[in-house]
């Protein structure tokens, strides 16, 4: 496994592919701006109306990124993972960095959950331009059933990491719980050349990807690649539905299992039905 960076087709299937823990201070972040209208075009700059840049309420923002820039961090990776729960294929991080230099960010930008696929593609371009620097990585559902979900999560943001042109020094991870940073003691991964990283800090914040938007930026990149992967071996793999299912569990794709059994993609240690 290598870490995936800068496919040329932002749609394209992707077969290639710690740290001192500093807790966030739990501040608000509230939204701005008046209620919806109409909405720009993807990847075009926000209007500026009296002065004021007008936003939708609920939109992500900057303003956290900003706050840990204030308190001295130079280069910020934002990271968001995608198929954590998914019985068959890849698990992928995409981390977008963000600095000083840093501009607004792309109409349009939000949890890749909250988006259309066809959104997703769209502002996957707009994106990678913003972004000072942005990766993506994976690992695969072996890896998953050799070094387990958490540890799987790790190596694929890694990987990731080590496609950035330089190092980050904070880490900004979506949710409350620290996956990054490696335990002290009994590390699976203990020894493995792609999970050594420069033991940036880490900061974890909840519903980063809903209000963070160097967070859901990094949700797009990852979720389009892994979606191109998904379809790409749906038609090796037909039977599965993970053209439209992406390989999550839903009933047709567990009926699946049942009646054709597990593929090399699909993770046997999550004791699939059909599996032994």
């Amino acid at each position: 496994m290598v870490p995936m960076t800068r496919p040329t087709d932002p749609v394209a299937g992707v077969d290639a592919v710690g740290a001192l823990r500093t807790e966030a201070p739990a501040v608000g972040l509230p939204s701005s701006g008046p209620p919806a209208g109409r909405t720009p075009a993807v990847g075009t700059p926000a209007v500026r109306r009296s002065g004021a840049v007008r936003r939708t309420a609920g939109v992500p923002t900057l303003r956290f990124e900003r706050r840990l820039l204030r308190a001295g961090a130079r280069r910020i990776a934002a990271v968001d993972e995608v198929g954590r729960g998914s019985p068959a294929g890849p698990a992928y991080v995409g981390v977008v960095v963000v600095d000083a230099r840093i501009g607004r960010p792309p109409i349009g930008v939000r949890d890749s959950k909250l988006l259309s696929s066809e959104r997703r593609e769209a502002l996957v371009p707009a994106v990678r331009a913003w972004a000072s620097d942005w990766a993506v990585g994976q690992v695969g559902p072996g890896e998953i059933d050799t070094f387990g979900l958490t540890a799987g999560l790790r190596l694929a943001c890694c990987r990731a990491l080590a496609g950035l042109v330089a190092p980050p020094d904070l880490v900004l991870l979506d949710g409350s719980h620290d996956w990054l940073t490696p335990p002290e003691a009994d590390d699976p991964l203990d020894g493995l050349p792609d999970a050594e990283w420069s033991s940036a800090p880490v900061v974890t914040r909840v519903k980063a990807d809903l209000d963070c938007v160097s967070v859901a930026a990094a949700s797009i990149l990852a979720k389009v690649a892994r979606d191109a992967l998904m379809i790409e071996l749906a038609a090796s793999f037909p039977g599965y539905g993970w053209h439209d299912n992406k390989g999550y569990g839903t009933s047709e794709h567990l009926e699946a299992i049942r009646r054709l059994g597990p593929t090399p993609h699909h993770r046997i240690s999550w004791r699939l039905f059909g599996t032994t």
